[in-house]
């Protein structure tokens, strides 16, 4: 018979929305042992440590050994098989939550990219061992539960060395990342420079993909993006011009004024004093 471990979970969506184990487990497979064709309710990952097998989905077969792994995506038809004469051990880690397609995205996997190598297979090990030793309940527990997820994770988006199928797909990757960075980090007082930096590419190359991609320079989503925050800040909130202006990464409020004026044709004193007057006018024609 296999050798089999299983840890089960019921993780709280509404703790952890973005990302939440639902179990994790370990085997040693017999040979020729197989599961499906099935399908599963959630994303499943699972990391080849020692042996081969085959994993199908979507149509595609693929043939995978130790240091490998193959993600399972939700309510998608998938079989899997140990090998007759090396048949496989593996690991396997079950999740949702919001931010998951976002992290794959990441990874550079989903759709037709179903699987990637690692070279971290010690530490992606002790990291689910670690969860299945964490067996009783505490809110503790769950907290460091969920820290070790982040760290499977953590160490699968630095050592993953999925195949992008093309350069269309890496520049598709980079700007995705340096649209990512400065949405996080707009209030900073971040250039182009440091945003390629983040991405790891030089800033000419940046700007090239940027432009292609989204038809913008680099520095426009960024001064967009800030100006479309302060927009949003303006009629909400009671800080002064120059406090919302820092807000948004703007260190002068005469720059930050005149670069909203040209965005929105007017100052952002104005523009706060006739979004209240509208939504003054609105609350009375709901009021009658």
């Amino acid at each position: 018979m296999s050798k089999k471990s299983n840890f089960f979970i019921q993780a709280s969506p509404q703790r952890f929305a973005d990302l939440y184990m639902r179990f994790c487990g370990y085997e040693e497979c017999e040979p020729l042992h197989k599961w499906g064709p099935v399908v599963r309710p959630v994303y499943i990952i699972h990391y080849i440590l020692s042996g081969k097998g085959i994993y199908q989905a979507g149509g595609n077969t693929w043939n995978l050994g130790e240091g490998e792994g193959f993600l399972i995506e939700p309510e998608s038809l998938t079989f899997y098989q140990a090998d007759a004469v090396c048949p496989w051990s593996y690991l396997w880690i079950g999740f949702d939550g919001q931010a998951v397609p976002e992290i794959l995205r990441l990874m550079g996997l989903g759709g037709d990219r179903l699987t990637f190598r690692s070279r971290k297979k010690e530490l992606l090990k002790e990291t689910v061992f670690d969860m299945m030793r964490n067996d009783t309940f505490s809110f503790a527990r769950d907290y460091y539960l969920q820290s070790r997820m982040y760290l499977f994770f953590s160490v699968l988006l630095e050592e993953m060395e999925t195949a992008l199928p093309a350069q269309h797909g890496k520049e598709n990757l980079y700007v995705n990342m340096a649209v990512e960075f400065i949405r996080n980090n707009y209030f900073l007082p971040i250039k182009v420079t440091d945003i390629a930096e983040q991405v790891h590419v030089n800033r000419s190359y940046l700007c090239a993909i940027f432009q292609k991609e989204l038809g913008i320079s680099v520095s426009e989503y960024l001064s967009n993006f800030r100006l479309s925050r302060a927009a949003e800040l303006l009629p909400i909130c009671k800080l002064d011009i120059a406090q919302v202006a820092a807000s948004c990464g703007y260190r002068d409020p005469l720059v930050f004024s005149k670069a909203f004026k040209r965005k929105y044709g007017t100052t952002p004193l104005k523009f706060r004093q006739s979004t209240a007057l509208a939504d003054a006018e609105k609350m009375k024609q709901n009021h009658f």
